[in-house]
């Protein structure tokens, strides 16, 4: 299959990368994921619940709540992460081209109105290892600046099946997703956006 790699602030964007059949492989983890590890409302240092639900798979998973954004080891309600995918992992790898594997994946989902603020990713041990995103659903429009939050920006709108690698000069971009374009696909039956997110979080 042709794809079209575009780049925007250093981020490359590899449009149309995953098949309409890989993107089904994709969700279809994705669900059994989320029956082990149930979506949830992150909250803000401050309390305010974030528009995005997530959850997470692998060693570690993001969450964030009064004490503040981390990794843990187990979801909020207690049992361990899922393992990370083998649908998910062998995007990594042909991408990447590196040994090393990711041991966090992020999976935020964006009803209608949903959208996540610019911000780096900041959290993991080290910057050493690119972040790659996999987007499955409706539009988003994705907006990505410098190293300071006041630096000039660009957009672009990433379709079901686009992946977003950041390393190197924009592994540590402020980045965030300004709106969600509602109904534009029909991978998920009652509509919405997924975005997987691989890291490595340990370093």
């Amino acid at each position: 299959m042709v794809t079209l790699t575009l780049k925007i602030r250093g981020a490359e964007v590899h449009k149309g990368l995953l098949s309409k059949a890989m993107q089904s492989d994709v969700l279809a983890d994705v669900r059994r994921i989320v029956k082990v590890a149930p979506l949830f409302h992150p909250e803000t240092a401050r309390g305010r619940k974030m528009s995005v639900r997530m959850t997470s798979a692998g060693a570690l998973g993001w969450v964030s709540d009064r004490k503040g954004y981390r990794y843990e080891r187990c979801h909020p309600q207690g049992m361990p992460w899922p393992q990370i995918p083998a649908s998910v992992l062998n995007v990594w790898t042909s991408l990447t081209a590196l040994d090393r594997a990711p041991d966090s994946c992020l999976i935020n989902f964006y009803s209608d109105g949903a959208k996540m603020g610019l911000h780096q990713d900041r959290d993991e041990a080290s910057f050493e290892w690119p972040v790659v995103s996999l987007s499955l659903g409706d539009d988003a429009l994705f907006r990505v600046g410098g190293l300071e939050r006041s630096d000039p920006t660009e957009s672009i709108w990433l379709n079901s099946g686009d992946v977003v690698v950041m390393g190197k000069n924009a592994r540590l971009a402020f980045h965030g997703i300004d709106r969600i374009k509602f109904g534009t696909s029909d991978l998920l039956r009652q509509g919405g956006r997924l975005n997987l997110t691989l890291r490595v979080a340990r370093g």
